[in-house]
């Protein structure tokens, strides 16, 4: 894990984000859970959405395990193959909630969610990067506009290419962002969705990169050889000017009523 933990540290050395980077694996069965881990319903008395699981793996630094009998969140159970959804309440609720104006809109928003197959993933594994107890299958961190701009940088260092997203603001970090990256084996930016917000405590400032591991190490190398020309995080502001104050008054004539108020008092 020493080689993870290590890019980790580097990821941090670079962006500084406000939580942790989250390293995340799918697991085909819950007996390749470590020990150690922490289970929402055993250990927390609660069951949990994904997106739950990933803001107190990464404002924590918990090391957290989700199975199907963990979920409280009929979305993810469905994005992760866990639970069946009938595709008729599916489109009832859309439609009811005015996500979408009819059914034809509704079956739309339906079919775009990305999704594993029933019985590829029996466990999912939230652990901070820094210190991760597992190897990850994808990476997740939350940045504001900046940072991520610098990781958009890292990321098409050696390619060249734009990075493609979707976005919808429905299932944003665990259909669009981790699974996403996960089968397409792509970096995924993602505007974090409503779930996210309500239970998951994601800030207005906040968006997050979703990553395939195997992505890292070019991230890494990206962002250090830009950081190397001063394309850096904090973002470096030039401020090496002469200001200009009153450009058709001398100075003396704009502060020169705040003198006199000064001598009056």
């Amino acid at each position: 894990m020493k080689e993870w933990q290590e890019l980790g540290k580097e990821l941090r050395r670079f962006i500084n984000p406000e939580t942790f980077p989250v390293a995340i694996k799918i697991l085909e069965t819950i007996g390749e859970i470590p020990s150690g881990t922490r289970v929402p319903l055993r250990d927390l008395r609660v069951k949990l959405a994904h997106c739950q699981a990933q803001t107190i793996c990464r404002k924590y630094g918990w090391t957290l395990a989700m199975t199907k009998e963990d979920l409280g969140c009929a979305i993810s159970g469905y994005t992760y193959g866990w639970e069946p959804v009938d595709q008729e309440d599916a489109l009832h609720f859309f439609i009811r909630m005015n996500y979408a104006k009819d059914t034809t809109v509704a079956l739309n928003l339906y079919q775009s969610f990305r999704c594993l197959k029933p019985g590829q993933c029996d466990a999912v594994v939230y652990s901070p990067l820094e210190w991760t107890k597992i190897e990850p299958d994808v990476i997740l961190i939350y940045l504001n506009p900046a940072q991520l701009m610098r990781c958009l940088h890292g990321s098409t260092h050696l390619t060249g290419r734009p990075i493609i997203s979707s976005f919808s603001g429905r299932a944003a970090s665990c259909s669009e962002g981790v699974l996403g990256a996960f089968l397409d084996q792509l970096p995924k930016v993602v505007i974090p969705g409503n779930g996210d917000r309500v239970w998951a405590a994601a800030q207005d400032h906040e968006m997050a990169y979703a990553l395939p591991a195997s992505h890292l190490k070019d991230l890494i190398e990206g962002l250090a050889r830009t950081h190397e020309k001063g394309i850096r995080y904090p973002i470096p502001t030039f401020l090496r000017y002469q200001p200009e104050v009153g450009l058709t008054l001398p100075l003396t004539d704009i502060f020169k009523p705040i003198g006199e108020k000064m001598n009056k008092d």
